[in-house]
């Protein structure tokens, strides 16, 4: 009987399908391994068992895979041997029929009630076809057949069968399951902490933060000294700033104990635009342990951020020393991964396909080569980005050398060198325009920018990144409209995009219109990304324009301490005046123009307000 091939399937599965397996292999399998005396031993494979293999490989390679997965089952069943079992679940996983692949699994159980691969094996299967309750008893049985010192590691993995992709009722309907599943677990004491983790994670995936917090902070309160409950806090954080409290409770318990919660929470805090926090996280990590490699490139990165190129190169070499004097090894990148991507991530040991630099050093010398040509260093900046070799002709190292080129009034040369990139892929598209758009709107030419991007949402349709960005350049070009349509564009392929709420609320309330529709927008971006300093900007600015001028000022202090931006110095600046406190806003003006005397926004604040510094 041909196998039924199911519609919905398999994508989640830990194994691998290996459709055409040479006869020898599968026979292998089944030959028991010869003593280190060599005496002669009967091997377990009789001659009907050869043949069974071997014609069900041959029927495999006749595209049969209903008559190899009968043949296999039938001789699993009559030797009832591990192997075959697990040769008929691939040959159906790769035929992509389900119920067969889940039938293999429950004769497996059936010979070998002991063995914790097939449950563990029918439960994913179960749950990629969609039948969570199916899920259940295997996953059950997963757990209790695995020995005492290995339990919390299965209990670990539980989160992991829940499928990030699948439509939210499905999640949600899995995530039930899973936590029902994993709820004998939280009630014994040796596996209490891993199991409120675990099914912290599992609703944190499923959209439920609340839920997640609240058993994240009852595994803490379970035992202190746990890492997993603050671990699964900073991802909550991305959604409940109040989920930061667990963090500093076991750091607070840790002290200087905890490199990988403290690194993690360094990356969080950078995720998340608090530069100042992250960058003092990162100096404390490095100052008890010099030998933090990921902390120092983490530091670089903060201190470009920061415009303060000096320190950043200065972190930049400690990290390409311990890079190279020691080849990375695991205490020197925290330990174990964090959970938090960030931008200045680092630590990999991946190389460059180009250039054959191991990847975080690429990272390293093109931070060094941005510390350079912030201090206008062109020469120092070309010797950084020499060092990468062959990698010269990848997105990242073409854009810093096209910038370089335009610093030093090259434009052309610099786009022309954007111009030739390749367009292989959608990425390389997108990489490709908003690099060039990049350089033109630093030469401030702002249409051609905005041409640029044009041509590129031509060519990809509905991309949220490409719009926002052509959204920007045309209000930099007073199309209004044209911004506005763009942005709401922007809202319906991605609502969760905070940037483009962020966008409309502020450019509505700069222009003084529209205010409580521009607060309201705002305020949306804020409740996806709470801890943004530059929405809180954006709703101490429109409070500011309500007439709101204390918590204007309460709002925009907060910005400014978690991001001295030069752009939030003007707004902050100006209330400060308003309210008559014309000396702390001379200061803070100040400090923005160290950072970057060219703002726009700036320098239209003190010429409309005729002061000067």
């Amino acid at each position: 009987m041909p196998l039924r091939p199911s519609p919905a399937l398999l994508c989640g599965l830990l194994i691998t399908a290996a459709c055409v397996t040479p006869v020898a292999r599968a026979a292998s399998a089944v030959v028991a391994p010869a003593p280190a005396a060599s005496a002669p031993v009967n091997s377990a494979l009789d001659g009907e068992l050869f043949f069974q293999l071997m014609i069900s490989e041959l029927e495999l390679r006749r595209d049969q895979p209903g008559a190899a997965y009968q043949i296999v089952m039938e001789a699993a069943k009559r030797n009832r041997h591990e192997s075959l079992y697990k040769r008929a679940v691939d040959i159906a996983i790769g035929a992509r029929a389900g119920e067969q692949a889940l039938a293999a699994t429950k004769a497996w159980r059936q010979a070998w009630p002991k063995s914790r691969q097939p449950t563990e094996l029918q439960a994913q299967i179960a749950l990629a076809l969609g039948r969570p309750a199916d899920a259940a008893e295997p996953l059950r049985a997963f757990i209790e057949l695995s020995p005492a010192g290995e339990r919390n590691g299965a209990i670990a993995s539980v989160p992991r069968l829940l499928n990030r992709s699948a439509g939210a009722e499905s999640t949600s309907a899995t995530a039930k399951v899973l936590i029902d599943v994993l709820k004998p677990w939280r009630e014994d004491r040796t596996t209490k902490v891993s199991a409120m983790v675990a099914s912290s994670r599992i609703w944190l995936v499923a959209g439920e933060s609340g839920k997640a917090l609240e058993l994240a902070r009852s595994a803490q309160q379970a035992d202190a000294s746990a890492e997993g409950p603050a671990l699964v806090a900073l991802e909550i954080m991305g959604k409940l700033p109040e989920a930061e409290a667990l963090v500093k409770t076991y750091l607070k318990a840790k002290g200087k104990a905890a490199p990988v919660v403290q690194l993690a929470y360094a990356r969080r805090l950078t995720a998340s635009q608090r530069y100042q926090d992250a960058l003092l996280l990162a100096q404390d990590i490095t100052t008890s342990d010099p030998k933090v490699a990921d902390a120092w490139l983490l530091q670089g990165a903060l201190q470009i951020e920061l415009t303060n190129p000096k320190g950043a190169e200065a972190a930049l070499l400690r990290y390409i020393d311990i890079r190279q004097s020691d080849k990375s090894p695991a205490s020197a990148h925290g330990g174990a991964s964090a959970p938090v991507d960030s931008s200045a991530d680092a630590g990999s040991d991946d190389v460059d396909e180009t250039s054959g630099t191991p990847q975080d050093l690429v990272q390293a010398y093109l931070m060094l080569a941005q510390a350079a040509e912030q201090q206008k260093d062109f020469a120092g900046a070309q010797t950084w980005l020499e060092k990468l070799g062959d990698a010269q002709g990848t997105p990242a190292v073409a854009l810093r050398r096209a910038s370089l080129l335009a610093r030093q009034g090259k434009l052309e040369e610099g786009m022309a060198l954007l111009r030739n990139l390749p367009e292989r892929s959608k990425d390389e598209v997108r990489a490709k325009a908003l690099g060039q758009a990049q350089l033109l709107r630093e030469a401030r030419d702002w249409k051609g920018a905005h041409a640029v991007l044009t041509l590129a949402n031509d060519k990809l349709e509905d991309d949220a990144d490409l719009l926002y960005e052509q959204a920007l350049l045309a209000e930099k070009l007073t199309r209004y409209d044209e911004m506005e349509g763009l942005l709401r564009r922007v809202m319906t392929i991605k609502p969760d995009q905070q940037h483009a709420y962020n966008a409309l609320g502020y450019s509505l309330a700069d222009r003084g219109i529209r205010l409580p529709e521009a607060r309201e927008l705002i305020a949306r971006a804020l409740a996806l990304a709470p801890e943004d300093p530059f929405i809180t900007d954006s709703l101490g600015w429109v409070e500011f324009k309500l007439g709101r001028t204390d918590e204007a000022l309460r709002l925009l202090r907060a910005a400014f301490k978690s991001r001295p931006d030069t752009e939030i110095a003007a707004h902050l600046g100006e209330v400060l005046w308003a309210a008559g406190k014309q000396d702390e806003a001379r200061s803070v003006w100040r400090v923005g123009r160290e950072r970057d005397a060219t703002n726009d926004v700036l320098q239209e604040t003190l010429a409309r307000l005729k002061v000067a510094l």
